[in-house]
């Protein structure tokens, strides 16, 4: 087989079915390997066994294979040039890095001879995306080729996932060999690792001393993040909080870790949390940190982030998590999946049932008395109207992909999710842009799901581009665009704290007609709503519409994200607007803006 033929048998070998790119010169060896690939191995049906995916841009590939593997858990693959076709992936290598999305990345490069050259197209592919990445490989022995490309796939789903890339030159695309069909590089430090991490599961004492937490405590809380989803744990982490009664509240890259329906649920917390989960952490005596990292996003002031705990447990799989932010009194780095079955174990075995009706009882009075709400008589639509119409329809079932803002907290809030890798959004990195190329890439990994894109008129223009790439694959995504003519979240806090200073964030004179934009690029159902007594019909025949459906909505440009923990505050001094009760004193006007944005 040439080098280019190995990528591929070896991708197909790993199971891929979709892969996500945009040619050029340097890739064009393992470009064609594809086509002939599918070629020779078309089903009956006449489906190619891996389509490869065009979008607009290759920073829109690198979002649409973010989009697919949170979607199906699975490795997303891209395929991209060498130079510029490189370089426009740092955002979504850097992207899902920062959230742990299993991806790989193969880049064309220019011949082995030309590194170093500035030859035509060229680009340092591992200064680029090295610091970036989980890993990066730069193939100069085609002899290794096949085993770099399956030790890619290895270290992108083991472990913390991540994205790996492969640097891979045009001579040794062309090179030709012998194919083994086995065999990996010896990375044995890794393999150390993750053996150790398969091989660390709790022991007896370790059991005790968590349950003793437990049975000291009279109000105990599990704050999971997104690495009960990554870790395939959403099942144990149920069953643990259904055994022994502890409620849950998630992370914003943890929703659906538990049915956001359940009793025991109170959905998110953090800086734009719901008021309920936050203060339940405020009144938690054993805080469970499951996957979850203490991020500035929920513990802004970590000394001050569950003040009422006697203490903290921490499960991970990265040691390199454990007390970073906060310290702990109990930890387990170990498989998520593992540590909650063998907790369930103990608890089994010693008859361990723990009574927090009490407990219980305070969650439901917050969550009544601190529950979302907003201006339900305004004349003006209001975009939480909007999702819960739409989740009216869709009952926690749909896959939900956003951008980055306003729309992406409001999304968060106000939809409901029955089951894991239904939302997807950009999270560490908060990238605008990221919503509708992840909504196409999640549609692939889940053809029989509805899927939909909750964008905002300023991040959906990062890669609008790729509404033609949706209307050319016939994806079915439904895409909604919640325009208030700007940066929401930036005028929100310039609003707060700038003295309503509108600096750049105010696009009113823009000129984008965003109904002519999709309709431009293939869709044939492409709606303005702005008129609030038409909203309940038209999300119903934009939702039902069989094929790709764009819906703009002309929302409040007044409407604001809440409720909201500012810069350097805690959850005491939450502000929740004017329509939700509070227990702070702080008024918007008290916050200090010289702290992370």
């Amino acid at each position: 087989m040439t080098g280019a033929e190995m990528v591929i048998q070896v991708v197909a070998d790993a199971g891929v079915d979709t892969i996500f790119g945009y040619s050029g010169g340097a890739i064009l060896p393992t470009y064609d390997a594809v086509f002939r690939y599918n070629d020779e191995h078309r089903k009956e049906n006449g489906q190619d066994p891996i389509p490869l995916i065009v979008p607009a841009n290759e920073q829109g590939a690198g979002f649409m294979a973010s989009g697919y593997a949170q979607a199906s858990g699975k490795v997303g693959v891209v395929m991209v040039t060498s130079g510029p076709g490189a370089t426009n992936m740092v955002t979504p290598v850097r992207d899902s890095m920062a959230d742990s999305t299993p991806i790989v990345v193969i880049c064309g490069q220019v011949p082995t001879a030309a590194i170093g050259s500035d030859a035509f197209q060229e680009a340092p592919v591992s200064s680029c995306l090295g610091p970036v990445s989980k890993h990066t490989f730069l193939v100069t022995k085609p002899e290794l080729l096949e085993e770099t490309i399956r030790t890619a796939f290895e270290i992108a789903r083991t472990g913390r996932p991540g994205p790996v890339v492969v640097d891979l030159p045009k001579d040794v695309q062309n090179w030709s060999g012998t194919f083994k069909g086995s065999g990996l590089l010896p990375v044995r430090g890794y393999r150390q690792r993750i053996h150790s991490l398969q091989d660390n599961l709790l022991d007896e004492a370790s059991c005790e001393a968590f349950f003793t937490m437990l049975k000291g405590s009279e109000r105990p809380l599990i704050y999971a993040g997104g690495g009960v989803i990554n870790g395939n744990a959403s099942e144990e982490l149920r069953r643990f909080s259904a055994r022994f009664g502890i409620p849950v509240t998630t992370t914003l890259m943890g929703i659906g870790a538990v049915d956001t329906k359940d009793p025991l649920s109170l959905h998110m917390l953090g800086m734009h949390g719901l008021a309920s989960a936050n203060y339940a952490v405020d009144d938690c005596d054993f805080l469970i940190a499951i996957g979850a990292r203490f991020d500035d996003r929920v513990a802004g002031v970590p000394g001050k982030f569950a003040p009422g705990a006697r203490y903290i447990a921490q499960f991970d799989i990265d040691p390199s998590e454990i007390g970073k932010v906060k310290s702990v009194d109990w930890f387990h780095v170990g498989l998520m999946k593992q540590d909650l079955q063998d907790l369930c174990a103990y608890g089994d075995r010693l008859n361990i049932s723990p009574d927090f009706q009490q407990w219980h009882e305070e969650i439901s009075n917050l969550k009544e008395t601190y529950c979302l709400n907003y201006d339900r008589g305004s004349d003006l639509i209001q975009p939480y109207a909007v999702i819960e119409a739409i989740n009216d329809i869709t009952g926690g079932e749909a896959i939900i992909s956003t951008g980055v803002g306003q729309h992406q907290m409001w999304a968060a809030q106000y939809f409901d999710f029955k089951h894991p890798r239904l939302w997807l959004t950009s999270g560490s990195m908060g990238t605008m842009g990221y919503g509708l190329p992840a909504a196409i890439g999640a549609q692939f990994a889940a053809p029989d799901r509805l899927v939909i894109d909750v964008d905002g008129d300023a991040s959906i223009r990062m890669n609008i581009g790729e509404l033609e790439t949706a209307a050319s694959y016939d994806m079915p995504i439904k895409v909604m665009v919640l325009n208030n003519f700007g940066d929401g979240m930036v005028r929100q806090w310039q609003k707060l704290y700038y003295n309503a200073r509108m600096s750049a964030s105010d696009k009113s004179l823009r000129k984008k007609n965003f109904v002519k934009a999709a309709e431009a690029d293939g869709f044939k159902f492409a709606v303005r709503l702005d008129n609030k007594a038409d909203m309940g019909r038209v999300i119903k025949q934009w939702l039902e519409f069989p094929g790709p459906a764009f819906l703009e909505v002309i929302i409040d440009r007044d409407a604001g994200v809440y409720p909201m923990v500012g810069p350097g505050l805690t959850y005491d001094q939450m502000i929740t607007g004017d329509f939700m009760p509070t227990r702070s004193l702080v008024q918007e006007e008290d916050i200090d803006n010289s702290e992370m944005f």
